[in-house]
């Protein structure tokens, strides 16, 4: 974004290399929808404020390059070269989400080969437990004693894994009939517990666009706090509703590996679901109109005469919030807990003892920040280097912390599975992010008062603009390729070439389990040839 759409504006803008732009003002548009003040600070400006508008995108940062309503230029011309603004944000748009799901499916291949061998023979993950799970090359006593309870979890979870399978079969019907209806029970408690996490969120949004802008009635506090006020709220249920599901889960009656994993993608529903309902109220105000002149614009531009930035300022707050959170567990709650474990000898705080380091919590962490950059980048051309700037500042104030005031986990998680199954969660993380980017370009009308597309209906018909520009063949061509005359026999070409490779999949299964039966008769063989020469060498 910042190579396609950001440099070519600074560079248009301040004349740089023989370049120059051009506004084209809006037609057909009504005069009140193109109306458009953004909230800069003019006069005397306390510091505070500046502080403000720092935190919550607002004030002077609101008309700078940061944000969508910014990027103004229908044209650019860079020497003799024009260069077409709104088709190259849209297309750098699509550009950063597919080379993010390429990345994204090329990494999961591997992992998901690796965990389908692992799970195809539970006796073969033992056995190379038992006998190769050890790394000769530790020498450092800690870590040897961290590999060590490593493998003794995981030998304890297979054990505990068979065990439950022997029990799950000797399950009577009435056993069957109490196990199934608790757990039904206890997922009516999580439907309830995500229902209310998503209307407060809801109302928490509502409260906060309808009264952020009355700033006559409240002070600088008191302001900053109902801006933050969704940010707070969606942290708040990131961190109830995990606590709630660990809790709830030691009722249901799974298997350790099992446990893990729901609880996992119960956290990652609630976080990634969250950001949705933060947009979906988001939404729901833009796109109220309840007069004729809201109606001739689309929006509600009365209160977001530039809706697109102020989407941006929420995933920027969401961002900050995210990254002042943070800051505040490790320097507040980590550090404290350390000194009193380390100089405190009450029982209480030894039975408290260090908070453990878990891998899985940080890893949702960073998905659940990729997922806002993912979103919030059409709306925010830089956030992603802000997101780089946070994570790089926290890579290692966590790894200060995680030396000095964690200690390891009680449940290590498999490495051999826990890959492919984060890069499953972001890849849900991307696919979730499309649908809000979807609709917010093909659905909601664009802005009539900012932003490069405000001369079009929605973001999505400069496309088709920019198609009606080219020479009659490829237009004809491209236009060709949309229909359905291209499109029907295309998707069965394409269910022909997948309906291939799955029975050439089917093939290959057959053939590996052939080869796995040969192995196993091989090594009767061995084993039929080894008795009987131990018995010619008895009675020779």
């Amino acid at each position: 974004m910042f190579s396609l759409v950001t440099l070519p504006s600074i560079i248009s803008k301040y004349g740089m290399f023989n370049s120059s732009f051009a506004k084209i003002p809006p037609k057909n548009i009504e005069p009140h929808c193109t109306v458009y003040e953004p909230s800069g600070n003019k006069g005397l400006v306390y510091f505070y404020t500046y502080l403000k508008d720092l935190l919550s995108g607002t004030g002077f940062l609101e008309v700078t390059v940061l944000f969508y309503g910014y990027y103004t230029v229908d044209a650019e011309w860079i020497s003799i070269q024009k260069y077409n603004l709104p088709l190259a944000y849209l297309l750098a748009t699509f550009g950063y989400l597919a080379l993010s799901l390429v990345w994204i499916i090329k990494r999961s291949v591997g992992g998901f080969k690796q965990n389908l061998v692992h799970n195809k023979d539970p006796f073969q993950s033992y056995c190379n437990k038992v006998f190769a799970g050890w790394d000769f090359c530790i020498t450092d006593p800690n870590a040897a004693r961290l590999k060590h309870r490593s493998l003794q979890y995981e030998l304890q979870t297979d054990l505990e894994e068979e065990r439950l399978k022997r029990k799950i079969a000797d399950r009577t019907t009435k056993e069957k009939l109490r196990i199934y209806s608790l757990r039904i029970f206890i997922n009516i408690i999580v439907i309830a517990v995500l229902s209310g996490c998503f209307y407060s969120i809801y109302r928490a949004t509502v409260f906060s666009q309808e009264n952020s802008n009355d700033v006559s009635n409240m002070n600088f506090q008191a302001n900053l706090l109902v801006q933050y006020l969704p940010s707070m709220v969606i942290t708040l249920a990131n961190f109830i509703a995990p606590q709630i599901f660990s809790f709830l889960i030691r009722f249901e009656d799974y298997s350790p590996a099992f446990e893990i994993r729901l609880t996992l993608m119960r956290c990652v529903f609630v976080r990634l679901a969250n950001i949705g309902v933060l947009l979906f109220s988001l939404w729901s105000q833009i796109s109220y109109c309840a007069t004729d002149k809201c109606n001739a614009c689309g929006y509600n531009y009365e209160l977001y005469p530039c809706w697109e930035s102020e989407v941006g300022q929420e995933m920027y707050k969401l961002m900050i919030f995210d990254f002042i959170i943070i800051l505040a567990v490790i320097l507040f709650v980590d550090f404290p807990r350390k000194l009193l474990v380390t100089h405190c000898s009450c029982k209480p705080v030894q039975w408290c003892g260090l908070q453990e380091f878990g891998i899985s919590d940080n890893v949702l962490e960073i998905i659940y920040g990729q997922t806002i950059c993912w979103i919030g980048t059409f709306f925010s051309p830089l956030l992603p280097a802000i997101a780089t700037i946070k994570y790089f500042i926290i890579f290692y104030i966590k790894k200060i912390s995680l030396i000095h005031t964690r200690k390891p986990a009680a449940r290590p998680i498999r490495a051999s599975s826990s890959n492919f199954f984060f890069l499953v969660v972001l890849l849900i993380g991307l696919v979730l992010a499309f649908i809000p980017l979807g609709i917010s370009i093909a659905h909601i009308p664009s802005s009539k008062a900012c932003g490069p597309f405000r001369n079009f209906d929605t973001s999505w018909a400069v496309v088709p603009h920019t198609i009606d520009g080219f020479p009659t063949g490829l237009r004809q061509v491209l236009y060709g390729i949309a229909s359905e005359a291209f499109a029907v026999p295309f998707f069965m070409v394409i269910c022909l070439i997948m309906f291939y490779f799955i029975a050439l999949a089917g093939a290959h299964k057959r053939v590996v389990e052939q080869l796995r039966e040969q192995l196993v008769m091989e090594s009767r063989d061995k084993l039929f040839l080894i008795k009987k020469i131990t018995e010619a060498q008895r009675h020779p």
